[in-house]
Order: structure tokens, then C-alpha cells, then sequence
């Protein structure tokens, strides 16, 4: 079959025939490539003006139709274009540097903002009975983060040994999971010592006081690599730290290690190799927050920070079987954080119990006036949950889990009132977030421009494509996002939260928040996993997802598994 192009090009060649021609025609209906873009560049330095023909040759690129005297007219006008764009790409713009527009998740329901500063009826603050240990066999590695508190309190561990602990653990499993990508020793020992000090005279930061953790290693730590798992930052180091990480210093959470990430937060694979699932080290861990999924579910971290934009926490904590929440879009402060999305970009907790994700989001959420799209909403932990005032939404006409399955009958069997729901389908989500793809091949610009390449992963051809979409159709493809947006708040009038769904692409798009957490335990010929269910919430109503997420757990009751891989 003759493609559009093929027809253009075999029309001009008829008209043009000699080599230098036919070389530009060639260039110019090379969809997908770098190519298009040289030839129209190299044309209009060789001659301070395009043709006809070169604006011909693009008309399907742009997706329209012009008439002969409409390309003439369009010659000075596209050159001016040009001659702009170039003056553009003179000036220097930073990786940090933001864009004069912002994402804001409330444009699809006006009446959110207000509703999410007040605490939800059916939920009333709680506190916990201390926490429990079974054993302490395997060296603290498996506790919760309350129970290595009450540990540090009862002065039977200090934050020294556990800090030292856990960097002994990443740098025996490391060879194999490859999930670390630079401990930060002399800083862990720094804060644990003073933890430490400050719990010996009284001074309690509170449940992360003296509790080790892991940073994704696009998080800046001044003094530190900050890599982004990427060869071309491999020895970049930023003397400046993020919001999230002075939050958690501030808590007295002790920093042992910058985990891996797929390269430029693309999977799992990073200039240290590929990072894996210790359920079963043969596979991937998924990502791209894959070293902090692998490490937690290992046991050789008790939380860690990962990253999310169209999958990167919900995907590797249901790789390796860990808790992970995905929070509101805005919930979290993004700065001196990579940016790969403006619009889509969400910080949140991995861990291997709902109540560790509470106690982290806890201390992490917040405004931060380094990034104008963080907010300031109500939030508390821990809290409980009365099931009766709340309506939970089951997914109809899409696939539904074993682990959904048995959250569904658990919350059944609680006495929770299921509502049968659709989510939108009159959107094409995985077509409107190419809006994510123009907007990291904005922040990376400079690296296709420079052709420096290597390692990206999939990234390369992504960036290149994209320069070949018109911003009228990231434009149009941003009113599409909105019309979704207006419709999954539609969907929450009827329900609460609801579970499973197969909603990546729409709530990475809309903003909605996401608790991932294990439920079953799944066999297979080589190992036994466990498999983790989903639920989303309304925008920023974390405290309810995580509290209906903590009874499901309670009665899965999957603690006491362990990945199976040497000495964890």
C-alpha cells in the first residue's frame, strides 16, 4: 500500500530531478527522525529562506492542507518562526528551571480545593497500641518503622547500628540487585549520631526519629552524586538538597543510600546495570523506582522515596511485592527533584506496611514555595475509619486481579457498600500523554541536540519523535486531559475510592492518588510472591485510601513473608 508520503515523494522526484534535490526531498519526508529537522535547518541557512516545496513536503507532518498561494505566504512566515526558535535556543535554560505554566489537579472539580482542607467525616484520629516484636532475629531488618521507634526508645538498638546495618545489608545484596547507586556513609553516621544524642536527652523528632532510609537517585543530597541513573550525569554532584530530603533530616530520618533508577526514570535498566526483584532476581524490578522497591522488599532498607509520572512507584511495588503510595498530584514538594513532566511529576513513600507509608507522607507533604504546584492540604496519621459512611467503587468492563478480587471480598465481608462504576472511556489517555513525552524532550533538548545518547534507554527515539509535534496538538491534547479530568470527577460523586480499575495512564493524567500493597500470595514453578492490589482515592484524600488499604492488610496478613534471597 502507498503511503501519504510515498505519494509526495514520488510526485517531487517526477518534478525534481537532480541529486542535490532529491537528497533535500529524501530528508524532508523522513517522519520520526532527526533528519526532517537538519534539512529544514540546513536549508534555511544556506539560503535565508525555505520553498515551496520544503513547506509542501511538511504539510502532512503538521497535519494540514495548504493551497499554493497559501505556501508562498507561508515562507516568510515560517522563516520567521524559525528565525524565532533559533533566537530561543541561544539562551542557556537550566534542568531546574520551571515553565510559566503549572498542572493544577482542581480544574476537574472547583469544589476540591476547599472539601480536602477539612478532615472527612467518616475518618477520627487514632493512636496505636505499641508496637510488637516477634523476633529480632534477622537483625531488625524486617521491622516496621514503629517498631524500630519503640526499639531506639527502649534503648535496646541505637541509630548508629541500625544505620550501620542497614549499609552492611545494600552492600551484600548490591552485586545481585544492583539497586544502590552511591551509600551515603559518612552522612548516615552524621545524622544517626545525632539522633541518637538527641533521643539519649529527650528530644523526640517523633516515629522517623533515628529510622534509616533511601533517596531515588534523582533527589539531590548536596555533597552527593545525583545521577539520574544516566551515564551522561554519572559524576554530576549538586551542592544543594531537596525539599523532600531536608523534610526528612528534619523528622530525624537517617539518609544510608541514593537508590537506582532506570536512566532519566525510564524502567530499571541504569548505567550500573539492571536492577531486580529479590523475589525472583532473574527479572527486572520494574521502574523506575527501582532500586527503592527492590531495597525495601528485600529488607535492606525500612522505606525509601520513590518518583512517579505514568507508573514509576505503582509498577516496581507490584514487581517486588512492597507498599507504595502515589499521591495526589501537588501533595508532595518536587523541588531540586529531576523534572521529567511538569504537569505529571509526584513524589510519594515505598515501605512495606501501609502505616510506614502513612508516617512517611506525614512528614513530606506540604507547599514549598520552590514548587509553585505544591499545596497545603489537610492530612493526619494515624487515623480509623468508620466503613458504613463511605461507598467503595468496583471497576466494571475491566479485568480485575486475584489481589482486587480478594480486596473486594475483604471489604465486602467488613461490611463496606460496593458500588459498580465505569471509568471514563471516551478519552484516549495513552494518546493525550504524549504531553509527558513533549515535556522531557524539553528538558533533555540539549542532549539530542549534542546527539549524546548513550544509555537512555528508549528515550532517544521518544525525544526526537515528539520534536515533530506541532504545540497546537500538545495544546489540544491538554483540553482533552481537562475533559478527563471533569469526567473522573463524575465518577466521584458516586464513589469514595474505588479498586483495581487498570488506571495508570488516566489518574497519572488526572492526578488521582494511588495506595499499591500486597494482598495474596502468588506460586509459580520457581517462587512464591506476593501480589498487590490497588486503590485510588479522591484528590488528595490520602488519609482514606491509606486507612482502607491498612484493614485490607490487617486481614491479608502476608508479614511474615520473605523474599528468598541470601541471608534476607
Amino acid at each position: 500500500m502507498t503511503t501519504e508520503p510515498q505519494r509526495n515523494l514520488s510526485a517531487t522526484v517526477t518534478a525534481q530531478s537532480t541529486r542535490r534535490q532529491l537528497l533535500r526531498v529524501l530528508a524532508t519526508t523522513a517522519l520520526g527522525t532527526a533528519t526532517f529537522q537538519r534539512a529544514v535547518a540546513q536549508e534555511a541557512e544556506k539560503t535565508n529562506a525555505l520553498t515551496a516545496d520544503s513547506i509542501r513536503d511538511a504539510e502532512w507532518i503538521a497535519g494540514i492542507e495548504l493551497t499554493e498561494e497559501q505556501r508562498q505566504t507561508a515562507i516568510s512566515a515560517v522563516n520567521d518562526v524559525l528565525q524565532k526558535r533559533a533566537q530561543l535556543r541561544t539562551i542557556n535554560v537550566d534542568y531546574d528551571t520551571l515553565p510559566a505554566v503549572r498542572f493544577d489537579p482542581e480544574i476537574g472539580n472547583s469544589k476540591i480545593g476547599q472539601k480536602s482542607l477539612s478532615q472527612p467525616q467518616w475518618l477520627t484520629k487514632t493512636t496505636l497500641e505499641p508496637a510488637t516484636i516477634d523476633s529480632i532475629s534477622d537483625n531488625y531488618a524486617f521491622c516496621s518503622i514503629r517498631q524500630l521507634g519503640q526499639l531506639l526508645r527502649q534503648k535496646k538498638v541505637t541509630a548508629v547500628q541500625l544505620a550501620t546495618q542497614c549499609i552492611a545489608r545494600l552492600k551484600e545484596h548490591n552485586e545481585l540487585l544492583k539497586c544502590v547507586v552511591t551509600l551515603t556513609e559518612n552522612l548516615a553516621l552524621k545524622q544517626a549520631e545525632q539522633a541518637d544524642r538527641e533521643l539519649a536527652t529527650g528530644k523526640d523528632r517523633g516515629p522517623l526519629h533515628g529510622i534509616p532510609w533511601g533517596a531515588k537517585d534523582l533527589i539531590a543530597v548536596a555533597g552527593y552524586p545525583t545521577t539520574w541513573g544516566a551515564p551522561q550525569f554519572k559524576e554530576r554532584t549538586l551542592e544543594r538538597t531537596a525539599t523532600i530530603a531536608t523534610k526528612l533530616a528534619d523528622a530525624g530520618a537517617v539518609l544510608v543510600a541514593k537508590m537506582s533508577l532506570g536512566a532519566l526514570a525510564m524502567g530499571d535498566k541504569w548505567f550500573g546495570g539492571q536492577t531486580r526483584n529479590p523475589w525472583n532476581p532473574e527479572r527486572g524490578s520494574s521502574g523506575s523506582s527501582a532500586g527503592s522497591a527492590s531495597a525495601v522488599a528485600a529488607g535492606l532498607l525500612p522505606f525509601a522515596l520513590g518518583s512517579e509520572t505514568l507508573g514509576s512507584i505503582v509498577s516496581p511495588c507490584r514487581r517486588c511485592g512492597v507498599t507504595g503510595l502515589r499521591p495526589t498530584f501537588g501533595r508532595v514538594s518536587r523541588k531540586d527533584c529531576m523534572a521529567l513532566s511538569w504537569t505529571m511529576d509526584k513524589i510519594g513513600p515505598i515501605a512495606r506496611r501501609i502505616d510506614d507509608c502513612g508516617i512517611v507522607f506525614n512528614a513530606i507533604h506540604g507547599a514549598d514555595h520552590g514548587d509553585p504546584s505544591s499545596v497545603d492540604r489537610w492530612f493526619d496519621w494515624p487515623m480509623k475509619l468508620d466503613l458504613s459512611g463511605i461507598k467503595i467503587g468496583r471497576v466494571e468492563v475491566a479485568k480485575t486481579s486475584a489481589a482486587d478480587e480478594a480486596t473486594l471480598l475483604i471489604l465486602k465481608d467488613l461490611g463496606a457498600t460496593i458500588v459498580s462504576i465505569t471509568l471514563p472511556n471516551e478519552f484516549p489517555e495513552w494518546a493525550i500523554s504524549i504531553m509527558l513525552d513533549v515535556e522531557a524532550a524539553t528538558v533533555f533538548h540539549d542532549l539530542i541536540v549534542a546527539n549524546d545518547t548513550e544509555g537512555l534507554n528508549q528515550w532517544p527515539d521518544i525525544f526526537r519523535k515528539v520534536h515533530f509535534l506541532p504545540a497546537v496538538d500538545y495544546l489540544h491534547a491538554s483540553r482533552l486531559r481537562v475533559r478527563l479530568m471533569e469526567a473522573m470527577a463524575e465518577v466521584f460523586t458516586k464513589v469514595d475510592l474505588y479498586v483495581g480499575g487498570d488506571d495508570l495512564g488516566i489518574c497519572n493524567l488526572t492526578g488521582h492518588p494511588t495506595i499499591v500493597f500486597p494482598t495474596v500470595m502468588s506460586e509459580s514453578k520457581t517462587h512464591s510472591q506476593p501480589t498487590c492490589s490497588t486503590l485510588t482515592g479522591q484528590l488528595y484524600d490520602e488519609a482514606t485510601l491509606l486507612t482502607v488499604a491498612e484493614l485490607v492488610e490487617l486481614q491479608a496478613n502476608l508479614d511474615a513473608n520473605r523474599p528468598g534471597i541470601k541471608n534476607a
